[in-house]
């Protein structure tokens, strides 16, 4: 297992994680700056809450949470030395593809056929012409993902022998409060309680299925192996995040920026997103709504996950998650 950082880093007065000391059952906590936590379930007095019973009962939580958070007599405990779980165990994933617009003209530029004959510049400005009308007027690409890939956001990601091309993807996610069907874009972020981090990893050799390509995207193979989606470590309100549509997204390999981009670049904002996708599903509280991934994955760099990295992914606001990769053992 592995220890939360000293102190927790994130904006607002508090946010919610799910922690346990060694041995111990994980429990809801409210975590404040300097790196203090107060067990939800003692301090509010319900054995079995969750952080997803929290999210059930959001507009009657978030007044109890900002209350306990300035209660200085409250039993407070420190972080440190804590493992730091996933922040929520959703019942649905809901993930956005191609919704960052550098990323999207780097990838169409880079796949050019041998023989166009465009400049690089010239193929740049048509294909962001493209992405310009494709915000404008078509829809967000999204599909499903599993609850069973996401792990902690301190935990060893374990590579699978199969996985030949593994991938990086940090992402913004959105984390539901009420259920939300047939949602508005005006009223989409009335049903986002807060924000945490997440790492879509992808193994880009299985992106594509090999015997059946009219059928497309393999999502199931490429995305869902077990800690595929390491989250958190908190859920930062949205109430504290002043505005969820200019957070930067940063992930370090070995210390070594790959990915440094600000959500201005999305395609489709959260609102979008959550409007688009209560169109068809009913969205659930602690249901996650991840917004893609900007340019600068390992597939651009030309360097793909192995045996011993060690990534590190921050957005504005909602702190950091550090994971290592470790080849899986086969049996």
């Amino acid at each position: 297992m592995k220890p939360a950082a000293a102190s927790a880093s994130f904006s607002g007065p508090f946010a919610l994680g799910v922690l346990s000391a060694s041995d111990q059952a994980s429990f809801p906590g409210l975590v404040i700056p300097g790196g203090r936590v107060l067990n939800l379930r003692t301090a509010l007095g319900e054995p079995s809450l969750t952080t997803r019973g929290i999210l059930e009962r959001w507009d009657e939580m978030l007044p109890r949470l900002h209350e306990l958070a300035a209660d200085k007599t409250a039993d407070w405990n420190p972080l440190e030395g804590l493992r730091v779980h996933a922040p929520v165990e959703p019942r649905q994933v809901f993930q956005s593809g191609a919704n960052y617009r550098q990323h999207v003209i780097d990838l169409e530029v880079a796949h050019r056929s041998p023989d166009d004959p465009r400049t690089v510049e010239e193929a740049r400005a048509e294909i962001a012409a493209v992405m310009d009308r494709r915000a404008a007027e078509d829809l967000p690409y999204v599909f499903i993902g599993l609850p069973s890939a996401i792990t902690g956001p301190f935990d060893d990601v374990a590579l699978p022998d199969w996985a030949e091309q593994p991938d990086w993807e940090l992402e913004l996610a959105a984390v539901i409060a009420e259920p939300a069907y047939r949602v508005t874009v005006e009223e989409a972020l009335e049903y986002v309680a807060g924000y945490t981090i997440a790492n879509d990893l992808t193994d880009r050799a299985t992106v594509f299925r090999r015997d059946m390509k009219a059928i497309g995207t393999d999502w199931l193979r490429c995305k869902n192996a077990p800690g595929f989606t390491p989250l958190g470590p908190w859920i930062v309100p949205a109430g504290s995040i002043a505005d969820p549509g200019d957070l930067r997204v940063t992930l370090k390999l070995n210390g070594e920026t790959m990915q440094d981009e600000s959500t201005k670049d999305m395609l489709f904002g959260i609102a979008r997103l959550v409007a688009y996708i209560s169109r068809t599903a009913r969205l659930l509280p602690g249901d996650l709504v991840l917004t893609g991934s900007p340019a600068g994955n390992g597939m651009h760099w030309g360097r793909l996950l192995r045996d011993g990295d060690v990534m590190e992914g921050s957005i504005t606001g909602l702190g950091v998650q550090r994971t290592r990769c470790v080849a899986e053992e086969t049996s």
